[in-house]
């Protein structure tokens, strides 16, 4: 019992550097990421479009430039890790 305890109290170590190499679940949740956060930033773009107040729809505009940032973000990161030579 005290043992699983330890567990579940154990902070998770965070990596100083991405690993060399990136496996077929890493990829797959890049993938996931990517396509979450395309999907989060073209549905506030359409509910911005949707919306009458103007400060709501700012508001979910700013939502929508959000992740279409991660979206960049993540996509840069991938491309500076992987260059196409």
């Amino acid at each position: 019992m005290q043992r699983q305890n330890q567990t579940y109290n154990e902070q998770p170590s965070t990596m100083n550097q991405p690993p060399s190499v990136v496996t077929v679940k890493d990829a797959l949740y890049l993938t996931d990421m990517l396509s979450w956060n395309l999907l989060a930033a073209k549905k506030a773009h359409f509910f911005a479009t949707q919306c009458q107040d103007q400060e709501i729809q700012a508001e979910i505009h700013k939502v929508g430039q959000m992740h279409q940032q991660h979206y960049q973000k993540i996509l840069a990161h991938l491309n500076k890790q992987n260059p196409q030579n």
